[in-house]
């Protein structure tokens, strides 16, 4: 059978999606949003499962109407596990990994966690390492973790839902949980020691066919029983796989959402520094890739708004005349300058919109080219997600480190793209084009004054 469109299930921590690529063509020809809300009653804050599964459920009825679909694949976020009991239901609520509870363990967790050497998981704060939730849960709910069976990685709990059939998967447990090897592609001496090894369902890549749509699903749905949904793959390595099909190292992939997650393939070989969020992932082909990541997304909403002004190239070179900049970071707490706050040198109730909006781009452009030194990259960066489209972003992010970006616009995220790259006989591509610099002004003046700043005040921050 030629399968001709995929639906894929894209879980992201601000938004949920199902869209449908047409693998021919290698696009999204239909899309239904949800936004992703975290509930805070019960026990912890935990996501809103049941709504998901509903929005899911009512998205794949809906879209199957309007065009058949052939196959379904998953991709969600990261840093986050589904407990479940023998009869496949939740033992617990499945944890925001904002949520900061698993600090609390924290002296008693790093006791026992594998060290940065053999997991590439950097210590982050929150639920952000899975092992930290699973450690916190496991000794602040006994009763209920008694009766865990099945421990499930989060794309992986969806297709389940979708199959019937348990299973774990490389990208979700590569993806600083503390729970995985990279090098030695086996569960990491903390599983081991902890005895949580038997908890886990069978590891299968992503590109697996995990078995077919349940009866009472198609029936619900109006699709074909036993339709084939394929494992699933995390979300920033979901958007490495086209690149990483098609592409010849080296190269990185700077994946944009509410993380901003850098991912480089064939660059040099340095010495990751996990104070500084950056990290081991596993591809989808089983490969170590190291990478960095910080809140891009989350720091743009919070600072510019949701409903951002038109850029202004005017505003561009009125910022970059008056070295108007951002110092890292927003939000504390995760990425290069975990530790350090964030500061103004101009005004910032004085700059007018346009300015502003050049301020955010170009520091997120600049704690990008941070990232991309951290790991070593070399080659031309290919840019995916909402920050393809900030012009002033991409210029900055050039003269920041002088290589050749590349804007892959291809959808609203590389994610569901990529997910659809993992079914059998899809003609895979990249919407990645070379992004040329029209607008006069000194960038790189700019990108070397705010690093010299930037040490400056990392320096008087931790007073040295």
């Amino acid at each position: 059978m030629t399968m001709k469109t995929v639906a894929v299930i894209d879980i992201g921590k601000t938004n949920a999606k199902v869209a449908l690529v047409d693998l021919e063509r290698f696009e999204e020809i239909a899309v239904r949003k949800a936004g992703n809300g975290v509930v805070n009653d019960g026990v912890y804050p935990h996501f809103d499962i049941d709504r998901l599964w509903r929005f899911i459920l009512d998205s794949l009825g809906a879209l199957n109407r309007e065009h058949a679909v052939d196959a379904i694949s998953v991709t969600t976020h990261g840093a986050t596990a589904v407990l479940l009991d023998d009869a496949g239901e939740l033992a617990l609520p499945v944890l925001d990994y904002e949520f900061t509870g698993p600090d609390a363990l924290a002296e008693n967790y790093d006791l026992v966690r594998a060290p940065f050497s053999e997991t590439g998981s950097a210590r982050l704060p929150m639920g952000l390492n899975v092992g930290a939730q699973l450690f916190w849960q496991e000794r602040m709910f006994p009763e209920q973790f008694a009766k865990v069976a099945t421990i499930l990685t989060y794309a992986q709990y969806w297709s389940y839902r979708l199959t019937g059939i348990r299973a774990n998967e490389l990208t979700s447990l590569g993806c600083h949980t503390d729970l995985w090897n990279p090098e030695a592609a086996t569960f990491s001496s903390m599983v081991e020691a902890l005895g949580w090894r038997k908890f886990f369902a069978p590891v299968r890549r992503a590109s697996d066919v995990l078995g077919g749509l349940r009866l009472q699903l198609a029936d619900q749905t109006g699709m074909p029983p036993n339709l084939p949904v394929y494992c699933g793959i995390h979300d920033s390595n979901a958007s490495l796989l086209p690149h990483l099909l098609t592409r010849s190292a080296p190269f990185s992939v700077v994946s944009t959402g509410t993380w901003v997650v850098i991912l480089s393939v064939g660059g040099d070989r340095v010495d990751l520094d996990e104070k500084r969020d950056t990290l081991i992932n596993v591809n989808a082909l089983g490969d170590p890739v190291p990478s960095a990541r910080f809140m891009g997304g989350r720091a743009f909403s919070t600072l510019v708004g949701e409903d951002p002004p038109a850029p202004s190239h005017e505003a561009e070179r009125e910022v970059l005349a008056a070295r108007h900049m951002l110092l890292p970071s927003v939000p504390v707490g995760s990425g290069p300058f975990p530790s350090i706050s964030a500061r103004w040198t101009a005004e910032e109730e004085a700059l007018a919109p346009a300015e502003r909006l050049a301020v955010v781009s170009f520091h997120l452009a600049l704690m990008t080219a941070t990232c991309l030194d951290l790991i070593g990259a070399k080659g031309e960066i290919v840019v995916e997600g909402p920050f393809a489209a900030n012009t002033a972003y991409l210029r900055m992010l050039g003269a920041a480190t002088g290589r050749q970006v590349l804007a892959d616009s291809h959808s609203a995220t590389g994610t569901s793209l990529g997910a659809a790259c993992l079914v059998e006989g899809v003609r895979v591509r990249t919407g990645a084009e070379r992004f040329v610099d029209t607008a006069p002004g000194d960038y790189a003046g700019y990108a070397e004054e705010w690093r010299a700043l930037t040490a400056m005040h990392v320096q008087r921050a931790v007073g040295t």
